[in-house]
């Protein structure tokens, strides 16, 4: 299965301005060849644009917005990955969705470790993991999830996720100076330490007080980078092949090794 990551500087806070740039990426990923297309967090409004913005922009999951990325899917025939404000009912969640290729939602997904004043003052925390589910067709279907920013640089969250059975671990992001090491240290750890895909997609460019530091990648199940962008502006495009997970897991026996009895 082929992805696309997009790594760019963060929109304006204006979700028309963010799903026109939602639809020109989808076509370059389409170009490219890939089934999917990951963006950065909160890709739609823009992160740090205050609680104000935040409350202003929020929309459910069924909203105006979704409606038109589904569209924009169908339209380029690739599936999208994209976050924005989720309003429910009070709350407002930093939130991502994962629709199809034919604009059908197959998984959503709320923030839970929220990091810094920026983010408990502009959202509430999710409560639950991301569900995994199958994408890719009967013929190549991985099993993915979902992640955000913050929430992989708690090996607890990949480890669940690894052991409900995800392949692949789909994490929009932004990750700012001094934090280098989270992409470059912590993603392939999580790769390795689990057998999986993490695919880390971040902005790059300033936002509010936030100096974004890039380096998207794909570390595949060996910890190894499949994709590896540098501070500039680009479309990652990395091959899955679970080929990669069967080799990794013959050698790499740690989901099979754990003794949950003395984790408790």
């Amino acid at each position: 299965m082929r992805i696309a990551l997009l790594q760019c500087a963060p929109g304006a806070p204006d979700t028309a301005a963010g799903l026109a740039r939602l639809d020109a990426a989808a076509s370059r990923a389409a170009a490219a060849g890939a089934a999917l297309l990951v963006t950065p967090e909160m890709f739609l409004t823009g992160y740090a644009i205050g609680p104000e913005a935040v409350a202003t922009l929020a929309e459910p999951a069924d909203g105006p917005a979704a409606r038109e990325a589904a569209a924009i899917a169908r339209r380029h025939g690739v599936a999208l990955l994209y976050g924005w404000p989720e309003r429910d009912g009070d709350a407002v969640y930093n939130a991502v969705q994962l629709i199809d290729a034919d604009g059908r939602r197959l998984a959503g997904y709320r923030k839970t470790h929220l990091f810094g004043e920026v983010d408990r003052g502009q959202f509430r925390a999710g409560r639950t993991l991301s569900p995994v589910v199958e994408f890719g067709g009967p013929q190549r279907a991985f099993r993915v999830a979902l992640a955000v920013c913050y929430d992989i640089e708690f090996p607890e969250v990949a480890r669940a996720l690894a052991l409900a059975g995800a392949e692949a671990i789909l994490v929009p992001t932004a990750n700012m100076a001094p934090f280098h090491s989270v992409a470059t240290r912590l993603v392939p750890a999580r790769a390795e330490e689990n057998t999986v895909f993490v695919a880390y997609a971040n902005y790059v460019g300033r936002e509010g007080g936030f100096d974004y530091c890039g380096l998207s990648c794909v570390a595949g199940p060996d910890g190894a980078d499949l994709a590896r962008a540098g501070t500039d502006e680009a479309l990652l495009v990395a091959d899955l092949d679970r080929a990669r997970i069967d080799a990794a897991r013959s050698q790499l026996t740690y989901l099979s090794d754990r003794r949950p009895g003395l984790y408790r």
